[in-house]
């Protein structure tokens, strides 16, 4: 499974990469905005910043919500470096852009996925990936987790290759429960990401290994 970071900081991505975990990253313009990236030209050029970094494929999105409007905006980000991927919402003409960037060999995310229907829908028409966001799932009281279970199924009985990208990952858990049912891709904060790290007897027992060698060489 491949580990995305959400985020547009450059530091947490680096330090994703240090890990040797980073397989790519998505961001947005909220994100953008989080680090003070504002402004057309500043954030395009962050979004090439982070291709810098990133050896994997790196998620860019459209603003538009009209076909004209996305393939432009998505011809543009496209251009910008070989790594961008073409973030996608999932409505009607979004669907209609995803079929006109497969056709021109421009990689898309299909995003705001929140039932099995829209991912079949974006596969049908190319996406590259699909971005099911299993924790606002579980915010309404339905499992994220069955959502992803479900997709990956329905891809696996047609040879679909869009890759499911699990989003909105909420805890560690979400990132293990997703591994087991075979999602392709998580894309999460880093902060969930090194959660996967910890675990009390690994606490304890590095505690002990330390206290047994000062002992044994005071």
């Amino acid at each position: 499974m491949k580990f995305f970071v959400d985020t547009a900081n450059l530091d947490q991505i680096r330090e994703a990469h240090d890990l040797g975990v980073l397989d790519g990253v998505t961001t947005n313009p909220s994100l953008m905005a989080k680090e003070g990236i504002t402004g057309k030209d500043k954030i395009l050029k962050h979004y090439v910043d982070i291709c810098e970094i990133v050896d994997g494929d790196v998620s860019a999105e459209v603003i538009s919500t009209d076909f004209e409007g996305m393939v432009k905006e998505g011809e543009m980000l496209a251009s910008l470096h070989k790594n961008i991927v073409v973030k996608v919402p999932m409505i009607k003409d979004g669907v209609k852009a995803l079929k006109y960037f497969s056709d021109n060999g421009i990689r898309t995310n299909c995003t705001l996925i929140f039932s099995a229907g829209q991912a079949l829908l974006a596969a049908k028409a190319g996406a590259n990936y699909v971005s099911p966001f299993m924790g606002r799932i579980d915010d309404i009281s339905w499992d994220g987790v069955d959502l992803i279970d479900q997709i990956v199924e329905i891809y696996a009985n047609y040879d679909f290759e869009t890759e499911v990208l699990a989003a909105s990952i909420r805890s560690p858990l979400h990132i293990v429960k997703c591994a087991e049912i075979g999602a392709d891709v998580v894309t999460c904060p880093l902060k969930s990401i090194m959660g996967l790290l910890n675990h009390p007897l690994t606490d304890n027992g590095l505690a002990k290994f330390l206290a047994d060698y000062e002992k044994g060489n005071a």
